[in-house]
């Protein structure tokens, strides 16, 4: 039990012993047993109940919970109590709530269970008894002057409640449960607890029997729709009443003052349809005709010559309301559904007969509940039979739905579009938004009648519906199209060779390996609503394809490089990433060089070079013919200080991963200038040692001859008829006694080309030797020989030693 101030009221617990009640293993528990509350409050009982594990062997499971008063009639189907009343379980522990306690509902309440079998049930035979009572004034004395009133209840209250105190309808601003003061014979006082002032105790005299009073016959009122309600009061005015009229708070945006209520008999809302009745000491107000808009508070007011009855003091609520069709659906097919109908209201007078409409024809049902099979267009009612003009609002399954788009002209990515789906139904229906081809148990995009797109995408184009559904029936929309208009997006490119297998699209920057003489097709698409027209391009030349597809037949090195393609619609147009075509071939326009060209002299550097066209890259590797092994690799073969053995063919090959090929040429080494000469000298020599030989030889003769005149001559000297010029002899060759050596003739050759290191030959001739005395005999000679290179500074060198001489020695034999 709780005691809750202010939000549940107050409730006193007289008896607090829980109460057993039961037998065997099936029994209710009580937590309490009687309970007091104040009228208008909120009140708590419960209770936990137990029942057997088993039964007939099967397991005993609780299958239906409910409280009721008598006859076993379940509190939530009393008229009195609907909308007021509260069920709530925590496993055996359940519990009743009742707001706006009134004292009719003072009684003494009880529990009932069900379980699975129909045997397994059981009814508590008593239960809580709930007293409802109303505050009252207590007044010690009426003849004193000076009193202290007290705000009494006959259920004890919480600790430390608020308090409201009124004298003649005014609220004089007290909130202790105490007031003292002075008081007047025409003082007419009530109180009321804090938060629950529409439910003040009645007025009293505290000085006289006669005072100013107003109290109501009935705090709160519930009426039908079409029907009457009166309103009555009984009211007392120490001096005679000038003027009596009832008002509605609710109206006082109507009048004049805000502070001053005026009679509700002029309000035009209520024209024609109000009568106020008033007799001694007491005045009715009937409204006929009721609205739900007649749902209000209703004041008694009066004013005597010099005084009145004050405006605060709450007084009558009426609560208009309506028959309705409570509805639980049993089962259902395709076209019907098999329905259990009730007829309620909050306030249906009990002891009336029923009447029932199907599609505005009176049914064969006088009771308050039907249940029957009702096809998905049947329109159902009830009545009161002697209120049938006032019949309850008809209950009806959804009618089929309708779409709408807003806006309704073309969609655009990125903007707000509603759907809306549409239906008639009482109760009104539950909506349920799905796309098609979607899964509808588990990808619904919204539970409202508007389906909202804050931000509108390309992806959210398709096809929509949506489900209506209350519990008569459900109802499928038909489709509505979305179809989101956007510029083209970002083309996707990709490139394939024409003659392979084709693989899926792919964005392709670069692009895969291509060869030289295949066939490849560039394929542009793009994202966009209107389709887009995409144009391929290469730099800034314009490639003619067809529907987005550029198609290159037998590739070649010149179609390598960068393409893109440009895709445009009516509402913009987008450039995609660059794909760069890379054609790949073996190496081609092989050549080879070499520099300096032509012959190359010994000693120098020479380069081979190879060049020639590939993708991918080439390597480059030099041989020598005959040769296994490589010279180099690189375009370049670098050859310094080059020897004759350099000489040869050489080769180049170039090699990459599509081919090879390769290329030769031929190297020829010649010897350098110096050694040219040294050759050319060594000739010249041999020539002029043949020559001198010959002439030596002669010479020979001739000296024979003046040899043999010498001796009778002695004075005459060999060497008086040698050419000065040409026969000089050397300083530095020293004779030596002519019987240590041979006949020598010594010759002095000199090259003038300014080098620096002599070049000497010695030229021994294989003449058999003479004998003894024959060499003894043979006189020497010397000869100095000059050759000159044609260089203009040449001139004649005397005979003398030079480093740049060469010296030839002769060894001659004499014939014999």
């Amino acid at each position: 039990m709780s005691l809750t101030a202010a939000a549940s009221g107050f409730v006193v617990l007289l008896f607090c012993v829980p109460v057993v009640q039961g037998q065997d293993d099936w029994g209710v528990t009580f937590t309490s047993t009687e309970i007091c509350a104040v009228k208008g409050a909120t009140v708590e009982m419960s209770c936990d109940y137990k029942h057997p594990t088993y039964m007939y062997g099967n397991n005993l499971t609780v299958q239906e919970t409910f409280w009721f008063i008598k006859d076993l009639v379940d509190l939530t189907t009393v008229k009195a109590y609907t909308d007021r009343v509260q069920y709530s379980c925590d496993g055996k522990r359940c519990t009743l709530r009742i707001r706006d306690l009134r004292k009719s509902d003072s009684a003494v309440y009880k529990f009932r269970f069900i379980t699975n079998p129909p045997e397994g049930r059981y009814s508590s035979p008593t239960g809580v008894t709930l007293s409802v009572t109303d505050l009252h004034v207590y007044v010690p004395d009426l003849n004193s002057y000076k009193k202290t009133l007290t705000c009494h209840s006959d259920c004890p209250l919480p600790a430390h409640p608020t308090y409201v105190w009124y004298k003649n309808g005014h609220d004089i601003g007290i909130a202790t449960r105490f007031h003292s003061g002075n008081f007047q014979y025409e003082d007419g006082i009530s109180c009321a607890l804090g938060g629950f002032e529409d439910f003040p105790s009645d007025s009293v005299c505290v000085r006289s029997k006669y005072c100013n009073k107003v109290n109501y016959n009935n705090r709160r009122i519930c009426a039908l729709r079409g029907s009457s309600v009166v309103i009555s009061c009984t009211y007392q005015s120490y001096r005679s009443a000038k003027s009596l009229f009832w008002f509605s708070p609710q109206q006082s945006h109507q009048w004049s003052s805000s502070s001053k209520p005026e009679d509700i008999s002029k309000d035009s809302q209520y024209g024609g349809r109000v009568q106020v009745d008033t007799w001694s000491r007491g005045s009715s107000l009937t409204i006929r005709e009721l609205r739900e808009t007649d749902s209000a508070e209703y004041r008694f007011k009066f004013k005597t010559s010099m005084d009145e009855w004050e405006s605060d003091l709450h007084g009558t609520t009426v609560t208009v309301t309506a028959l309705q069709v409570h509805v639980t659906r049993i089962s259902d097919s395709q076209r019907y559904t098999h329905l259990q109908l009730k007829c309620l209201s909050s306030c249906t007078p009990s002891g009336h007969s029923y009447v029932w409409f199907k599609n505005g024809q009176k049914m064969n049902v006088v009771t308050s509940s039907l249940e029957d099979w009702f096809y998905l267009g049947d329109r159902i009612s009830c009545a009161l039979k002697t209120h049938e003009q006032h019949a309850s609002p008809e209950v009806y399954p959804p009618k089929p739905p309708s779409l709408s788009a807003s806006p309704s002209a073309e969609i655009m990515e990125g903007s707000s579009v509603n759907l809306t789906c549409r239906t008639d139904a009482n109760p009104a229906a539950n909506s349920t938004w799905y796309k098609r081809n979607g899964n509808p148990a588990l990808q619904s995009l919204s539970n409202e009648s508007q389906l909202v797109f804050s931000s509108i995408q390309s992806s959210d184009s398709g096809l929509y519906y949506c489900t209506v559904e209350n519990t008569l029936g459900k109802r499928t929309s038909k489709d509505i199209g979305i179809d989101v208009k956007y510029a083209p997006k970002i083309p996707s490119v990709s490139v394939s060779p024409s003659d392979a297998p084709q693989l899926p699209s792919m964005s392709v920057s670069p692009s895969g390996e291509i060869m030289e003489g295949s066939s490849v097709n560039l394929t542009c698409s793009s994202d966009a609503n209107p389709k887009a027209t995409c144009t391929w391009y290469k730099g800034n030349q314009t490639l003619q394809g067809h529907r987005g597809i550029f198609y290159l037949t037998f590739t070649s090195s010149e179609d390598s490089g960068t393409y893109y393609c440009r895709c445009e619609n009516i509402y913009g147009q987008i450039n995609s990433t660059p794909a760069f075509i890379d054609v790949q071939y073996a190496p081609k326009l092989l050549s080879v060089s070499m520099s300096p060209s032509g012959e190359i002299v010994e000693g120098s550097s020479v380069n081979l070079t190879c060049n020639s066209d590939a993708n991918p890259e080439a390597t480059y590797t030099w041989y020598k013919e005959n040769e296994d092994s490589s010279k180099a690799s690189g375009r370049t073969f670098t050859i310094t200080n080059a020897t004759p053995q350099h000489s040869g063919k050489y080769y180049c090959e170039v090699r990459n991963s599509r081919g090879h090929h390769n290329s030769s040429l031929d190297l020829i080494i010649v010897p350098g200038p110096l050694k040219s000469a040294a050759v050319g000298s060594i000739t010249v020599i041999v020539l002029a040692i043949i020559f001198l030989s010959a002439f030596l030889l002669i010479r020979r003769q001739w000296s024979l001859k003046k040899t043999s005149e010498s001796r009778e001559n002695p004075d005459n000297t060999a060497q008086q008829d040698v050419d000065p010029q040409y026969d000089t002899p050397s300083a530095a060759v020293k004779r030596e006694p002519a019987e240590q050596q041979d006949d020598l003739y010594y010759s002095s050759v000199r090259f003038c080309k300014k080098q620096e290191d002599p070049l000497y030959s010695n030229i021994m001739l294989a003449w058999p030797k003479q004998q003894k005395e024959e060499e003894e005999e043979e006189d020497v000679e010397y000869t100095a020989v000059s050759f000159n290179n044609g260089s203009p500074g040449w001139r004649h060198q005397e005979a003398v030693e030079n480093p740049s001489a060469v010296y030839s020695t002769v060894n001659k034999n004499h014939r014999l």
